[in-house]
């Protein structure tokens, strides 16, 4: 392919475009610290000379970079957002910006309805997030991919969607929906199975800290047993908020916060292993550079006293990092925050959008029911889907979520996807995994299973401490795609 020469600048075209849908005008989150875990790409941090471009309404972003718009063959590259705010920075870096370059491609990014700064109802109230859903989402690229063929006038171009996480589920399904608008798919570490309780989520966490570093499984596991052990007690309470650095008292009685608790100090080994090694730089996170070496050489290291002891220290480091001066568990606390209904004014990450959307579509939910995991089982299936009802109300109980996430797999095939012209990464370290596609679903699809990685790793640019898993599986998106574009 011929790409466009490099010293063109970055640009977004210069006109309001506005999708109606019905009466409303429309445009991978990581609830973290015990709360709802999802898997969205963060913001990149910006190390090109290149600016990002302007964004425009509905909120949608245009980097031409590398088009040759005189070559019949250069072709569309469609990023496709999710459950956070669309960053224009994205615009101008990460994998599917480099084939963009080999393919001449002109890119777009969308943002998701109801995420960043998509605001397509007054508010957050539960009778306006009607209109928040995956069909609504595929609806919108459709309309999206056909208003900008006319205005940008790509007819006859073949186009390419691009998703990481949740977003990668929407690129499978917006082929699988629309193929005679998306020409092909790379449907990165998107799980495609809706399951009320993911409890295999903890278990490959498990295992990928425990053939990381022998030994942290088991110092973990002693190290919640203390927890345990000190609850009950006043004095222990009193330990326990010292050392862990807790915001509030420990009531004991109340068993949603003592659950929230140790969910939440699971959490701080959950988001190490989802982003182990994946070049998290590229993102801008705190966090960056702490790895399940890190947090599990911390547990097996004696010097920093007992395990229990350990276990506070991992959960400090991240405070710390994160510029949090204590630890919040209270679970009323968490549950307020959700129920507030009010648009936040910078967009950002949507939380209450994303728990709406596993509340009615999908579940996922990374309870503590496995058997085999070190975290204790204080977190059970019914804690979080209790958080339906606290937050939305009495309707969204269990009944209704078994329909939702029934329709889900009926409506999109779930494990049985019958789909052509996409590719499946996942990371075999990225809990995800078990909610994705492994193995080659047909002739005509692909599942690329890369060892040692985690979420979304294929997507960050390249490293030279990547291994050779990763840089080949890059190649082979990159092959297939060179497929799809010729056929």
């Amino acid at each position: 392919m011929m790409a466009a020469s490099s010293n063109r600048r970055t640009v977004a075209l210069s006109f309001l475009l506005c999708f109606t849908f019905g009466d409303i005008c429309a445009g991978t989150p990581y609830i973290f610290r015990g709360k709802l875990k999802g898997g969205f790409l963060g913001t990149p941090r910006h190390s090109s000379n290149v600016e990002p471009p302007p964004e425009k309404w509905l909120r949608y972003f245009v980097n031409d970079t590398f088009f040759n718009s005189t070559n019949p063959d250069a072709p569309v590259f469609l990023m496709i957002g999710g459950e956070g705010k669309a960053n224009s920075l994205w615009m101008t870096t990460g994998t599917w910006i480099k084939y963009a370059q080999d393919f001449g491609a002109l890119c777009l990014m969308l943002e998701h309805r109801y995420y960043g700064k998509s605001h397509p109802t007054v508010d957050m109230g539960v009778k306006h997030m009607v209109y928040l859903n995956s069909e609504q989402a595929l609806a919108d690229l459709a309309y999206f991919r056909s208003n900008m063929t006319n205005v940008l006038g790509l007819q006859k171009r073949k186009w390419i969607a691009f998703g990481g996480s949740y977003p990668g589920s929407l690129a499978a399904w917006f082929r699988l929906k629309y193929p005679h608008l998306v020409d092909g798919a790379v449907a990165t570490s998107g799980p495609v199975f809706a399951k009320i309780n993911f409890l295999e989520y903890l278990e490959v966490v498990q295992d990928a800290l425990e053939t990381t570093v022998p030994g942290c499984t088991e110092a973990i596991q002693t190290a919640v047993r203390g927890v345990e052990v000190n609850i009950p007690q006043s004095v222990g309470r009193a330990l326990l908020k010292d050392i862990f650095m807790l915001c509030d008292e420990i009531d004991e009685r109340n068993k949603n916060d003592i659950a929230n608790l140790f969910s939440t100090l699971a959490g701080n080994f959950e988001n190490i292993v989802q982003y182990n090694n994946d070049n998290r730089e590229f993102e801008g996170v705190a966090d960056a550079n702490i790895t399940i070496d890190t947090v599990c050489g911390m547990m097996v290291n004696e010097t920093l006293g007992a395990p229990m002891l350990r276990y506070a220290a991992v959960n400090n480091l991240l405070l710390k990092v994160h510029n949090e001066t204590c630890q919040d568990f209270k679970y009323d606390k968490f549950i307020k925050e959700q129920q507030n209904v009010t648009w936040p004014e910078e967009g950002g990450v949507g939380e209450r959008p994303w728990m709406y959307q596993t509340c009615t579509e999908f579940g996922w939910y990374q309870s503590s029911d496995y058997v085999h995991h070190p975290f204790g089982h204080r977190f059970p299936i019914n804690f979080w889907t209790q958080q339906c009802v606290d937050v939305f109300g009495p309707n969204f109980n269990m009944e209704l979520l078994q329909r939702a996430v029934s329709r889900t797999n009926d409506d999109y095939g779930g494990f049985g996807i019958k789909v052509t012209k996409v590719v499946f990464p996942n990371g075999s370290i990225d809990p995800w995994h078990r909610m994705g596609i492994v193995e080659r679903p047909g002739d005509e699809s692909h599942a690329i299973f890369i060892k040692g990685t985690a979420h979304c790793a294929n997507m960050y640019p390249a490293s030279e401490s990547d291994p050779k898993e990763l840089v080949e599986a890059r190649e082979q998106i990159k092959n297939l795609i060179a497929e799809w574009l010729t056929e």
